[in-house]
Formats: C-alpha cells, structure tokens, sequence
C-alpha cells in the first residue's frame, strides 16, 4: 500500500515558500526549512513498511500544474495522501489537497499542520473533497490511518482526526496520545538521504549545507506567541535519549560527506542540562566533534559550565530569543526570563567560543515606543555576531492571536500574513503604533546593528578566522544586503539572519 506526503506549492514563481518555520513565507534571506514534521511522519510509515511518496514542491519551485503533474504520475495505487497546510497558504494548500482528491476520488485525503490542527471544523468547511484533518502531533495518526485502510476497517474511527462523515456532518475523535517513547522515532535524516536533496534548504545562520532534526518534542516553557507548543506538540518536553541522537549524528558523518553542519529544531535544546552534558560528552567520546559542527535553540539561563560542554563536542551557534528589552514586556508574553540574564549569557557564550544569534520581536503586549526603544538599546549593548527584528506575527491556537484580535489590534484575515510575493506582512498594529511604524522600527534596528563599526570589524575578525563562517555570512549578505541599504520592507521569521 502506497501513502503519498505531500508539501504543497504556494507561491513558487516568487521564491521557496517555507512553511515549517514559526512564520512562514518566503524571505528575503532565502531561509528554507525542511518540512520537518512531514518527514518524521513519513519516515514513520515507511519503517512500517508501506510504499511512500513524498513531494516537496516548494523545495524545486514547483508550479501547481507541475505538481499536480508529478502527484498524477507517482500516485497510482496511492489509497492516503497527506497535504501539509499553513495559516497564509490554507486557502490554497485546501484548494490543491481538493484536486488531489478529484484525481484520485478512492484514496483518503487528510491534512496535517497547525492551523487545521487548531481549526479543523472550519479547514473541512472550505472543501467539500477533504476528508479528514490530523490534529496535533500527527505521527501515531497517520500510522494508525494507514494500518486501518491497509486492513479494511473503518478509517474514520481513527483516533486525533477530525472528520467528513458519509453524509457530510463533521466529527471529531478523541485526540491522539503524544509519543513517549522518542527513541522509536525514526531518524530524519535516514528519510532525507533517500527522498531528498539536502542542497534545497538554506538557514541563513547555519554552515551550508545542514541537515535539521528534532531530539525532542514539547516545550516546557509557556511564551505566549510561539506556535508549535500551543498547536502541536505540548509544553511536556519528551526527548530523544543522549545515546540515540549522537548514534543519528554518526549516520549523518557517515551518510552526508557534504554536510557542515546539524540544525537541532527542538524549541528549547538546553531545557535538561544533565541530558545536554551526556550528549555532548558522547559525541567527543565518538569523536564526531571533529566531523560535524551543530546549533541549538537556548534559553537565557543556560550556564557557562554547560555551554564550555557544547563548545568541546561541536556546537557554533546558540539561538536565544531575547524578545525584548523590557522587563514589563517579557511578564506581559510570559517568556520567563530577566532582562539582566542577556548580558552575563552573551558574555560566557563568547568565552566558551561560540557565537549568539539574537531574536527580538516588537508588537507585543503593552508595547510602546519607549519599550521599543529599551529593546533596540539592550540589542545594541550585546555583543551578538547576528541578530533578528521582527514585528510580531501572531498565529490562530495562541494566546497572542487571541489577544490581537480581541483587542481589534489585527483582523484575523489569513491573507493578511504575506504580501503577493509571499514575503511577510505585518498587518498588527498597537494602539497608535501602526503596522507601517512597527516594519520601519525593524528596518532601523537592523541598520543600526548590522552597520555599526564595531560589528563590521568584529565579522571580518571572524572571516579571518573561519573562512566556512565568512563564505556564510557573504552568502546570506548576498540575499540581504537590498533590505539592509535599501528602504526594506524585510520582516524575518524565526532564526533568519545574516
């Protein structure tokens, strides 16, 4: 039996529409993530030993017709396909999952990803070709999906699904459990090697080529805008086990003779620092410190002791989001973290030997233009080697979304998240502060940090000291440098930068 994921086309005559990162667009950085929630379901089936399919159309640019196109010529005897879906794109990724289903009326159409997750009734509405939505998590789902239509049984008993009955009323089942047992998932990159090319994806921070993975899932931490805890995965923090990820990075040494360097994607790496300790110590004891160099999302409070142990077996760059520079504002998005935590974290980042990517969002609530000044101050005041401003961009199934839209601060619309050529667009805005102010506001900070003497004369001391970093940091400048010198209009989403 043949199941056939599907990353849709959106957009493909303008760029390579990201859909997996926290907001997805296509960027000016060229930014392209891997579909990763897609692969890990698909790689899951396939060690079942069902016949997989897997189209990542925006990965070559594909048009809708070329897609459709490959879908008609690969599809035979296809009996589920599996479309993946964003906020800005729905109405599309809907429209295309429906010609899936025109062209093939026998098979099973289910859509995947966080906004049908938080929206499932009213996605289904939209199509009346679309038979079911996953919810959350979407592994187990798919798995159990699979084995039922394999079987014969009824495929609409499926647990974590809302559903298209016969008659046409929606129903939903009970959700899915969260996977435990991380160690039972299989490796992404095992998938990677035999479905795609890994020269398709970019991260503007990362040494070209990578590769990205999950060591775990869930977040413990409750930030009020971030997308994948609140639509997806949890705030329980279910991880890999040190053993099983530095066995995924020899396969990646072994497998990829290409690949500089691994993009852990977990939304807080360093969240068990006893975990983070034994991983590292494994990857030196293996010696694949010297083979592949990684990056991690971190939180604030990490510790020196730690971070000298990521440093020895191979980690470059930590990721902290920083958000703002105001305490009020960082209470206000329950980040949980102390403004006065930045500094002595950059400062023992820089003694370990790594670099600090630095996020900063604007927009929040109880924004004003004094607090977005402390941010771009506190910015200024850290020795960061990249760093990201963005207005906020509050996704459906988050308390941020919730808030904008009750206060009338945004429309709700989902078309209002891209402009026509599927770059960001910020359509929130804060009391007299409008969207226009908050993108300019942006375009300053990015001037004022990226153009300042010192950060220019630290980035050539680190080219001189790393040509891989400096044949990095020219490649994303080469996709950046119109938005920095121009009057811009960029707004990155997570982990873009130069």
């Amino acid at each position: 039996m043949k199941i056939f994921f599907v990353n849709p086309p959106f957009k493909a005559e303008y760029g390579k529409f990201s859909r997996e990162q926290r907001s997805p667009a296509i960027t000016k950085s060229g930014c392209f993530y891997y579909p990763l929630w897609l692969i890990y379901a698909a790689a899951g089936v396939e060690q079942a030993g069902y016949a997989v399919e897997f189209l990542d159309a925006p990965a070559k640019r594909m048009s809708r017709e070329r897609s459709m196109e490959e879908i008609r010529r690969r599809g035979k005897d296809t009996r589920l396909f599996v479309v993946d879906t964003t906020t800005p794109s729905i109405y599309e990724d809907v429209e295309f999952a429906g010609r899936i289903k025109e062209a093939f009326p026998e098979a099973v159409v289910l859509l995947v990803g966080t906004h049908v997750s938080v929206l499932p009734e009213e996605t289904l509405r939209l199509n009346a070709g679309i038979d079911a939505v996953a919810r959350k998590e979407y592994d187990l789902t798919v798995r159990e999906m699979a084995d039922t239509i394999r079987d014969g049984g009824d495929w609409r008993l499926v647990r974590g699904i809302t559903y298209r009955t016969k008659d046409g009323q929606i129903m939903a089942n009970e959700d899915m459990p969260y996977i435990d047992d991380m160690d039972s998932v299989p490796f992404a990159s095992v998938f990677i090697e035999k479905h795609l090319d890994v020269e398709d994806y970019f991260q503007p921070v990362a040494t070209f080529p990578e590769i990205q993975i999950f060591t775990g899932r869930g977040c413990p931490f409750y930030c009020n805008f971030c997308l994948y805890p609140q639509t997806m995965h949890g705030h329980r923090y279910r991880f890999r086990s040190p053993e099983n990820v530095a066995e995924e990075f020899a396969y990646i040494a072994s497998h990829f003779p290409n690949v500089r360097e691994v993009v852990i994607e977990d939304d807080t790496f360093t969240a068990d620092r006893e975990r983070v300790v034994r991983f590292c110590r494994l990857l030196r004891e293996k010696g694949l410190h010297k083979r592949l160099r990684w990056m991690c999302n971190a939180r604030v409070g990490l510790d020196y002791e730690t971070m000298k142990e990521m440093k020895r077996a191979g980690c470059r760059l930590l990721l902290p989001g920083f958000e703002s520079g105001s305490q009020e504002i960082l209470n206000n998005i329950k980040k949980g973290t102390k403004v006065e935590q930045f500094k002595p974290f950059v400062e023992n980042a820089r003694k370990a030997g790594m670099q600090v990517h630095g996020c900063f969002i604007v927009g929040n609530k109880g924004e004003t233009r004094e607090t977005m000044q402390e941010t771009l101050r506190v910015a200024l005041t850290l020795k960061l080697d990249t760093a990201q401003f963005y207005p906020l961009m509050p996704f459906p199934g988050t308390e941020a979304y919730d808030w904008a839209v009750s206060q009338g601060y945004m429309s709700g619309k989902y078309t209002d998240y891209l402009k026509e050529d599927g770059n960001h667009n910020t359509s929130l805005h804060i009391g007299d502060i409008s969207a226009q102010e908050l993108v300019e506001f942006c375009n300053t900070c990015r001037r004022r940090f990226y153009l300042r003497p010192w950060y220019i004369g630290h980035r050539i001391w680190m080219g001189l000291k790393s040509p891989d970093d400096l044949k990095r940091a020219l490649k994303a400048f080469g996709r950046f440098r119109e938005f920095l010198f121009g009057s811009g209009e960029e707004k990155h989403a997570a982990h873009s930068g130069i």
